[in-house]
């Protein structure tokens, strides 16, 4: 059974303008390091921006996607900031302290709370602490995925530009992003995640 496992971030943030951008920044994975976004606009079309052809093959047959573009993508958390550049999207954003939820999530061991069997015992909590968030579902391609998420940080502030424009301040997530079975917590926040994709 094939299984590949991405470790790293995830960043979901909400304008007010309507746009939102899930940013994947993964240390680990099959194709090395590297970082994607996710952008769902305030029409509701959703664009996968991706930095080489292969990534964008493998996250475009696991999400759903009404576009997909392959683009330079640089995204860095350092020291309670996060600047992302990805082809007509830039964020500039500013994290905050621990979440109650993110203290909760540190206190289950590692090992435990990234396995894919914790993960589908847990989902339906999850759902009940970050509405619209999931554990644990099926993706595209006939793939299982989990989501094993060990640390959480609210983001405080952003500035959003897409095509060099305002997207306006932060604000959540709302509606959920619909690429897959899972959005992001409502609030705009960073995860330390570790995602596992299996073939079933």
């Amino acid at each position: 059974m094939a299984r590949w496992i991405f470790d790293g971030h995830i960043a979901g943030i909400g304008t007010a303008s309507g746009l939102r951008a899930v940013v994947g920044m993964w240390q680990e994975s099959p194709f090395g390091a590297f970082s994607d976004v996710m952008v769902q606009q305030p029409s509701g079309h959703r664009l996968l921006l991706a930095p080489s052809p292969e990534v964008a093959d493998f996250i475009a047959a696991t999400y759903i996607f009404d576009e997909v573009s392959v683009v330079e993508v640089s995204a860095e958390l350092a020291d309670g900031t996060l600047a992302v550049d990805a082809g007509p999207l830039a964020i500039r954003a500013v994290t905050g302290a621990r979440t109650y939820l993110g203290s909760a999530l540190r206190a289950v061991p590692r090992r435990l709370a990234v396995h894919p069997r914790w993960l589908s015992a847990v989902s339906p909590l999850a759902a009940l602490a970050a509405p619209g968030a999931r554990t644990y579902g099926t993706a595209g391609s006939g793939r299982a995925e989990y989501y094993g998420v060990t640390d959480l940080h609210h983001v405080t502030a952003a500035v959003v530009t897409w095509e060099g424009a305002d997207a306006g301040p932060l604000a959540p997530i709302s509606p959920a992003v619909t690429f897959g079975f899972s959005s992001v917590p409502p609030r705009p926040s960073v995860a330390r995640v570790r995602t596992t994709v299996v073939e079933v």
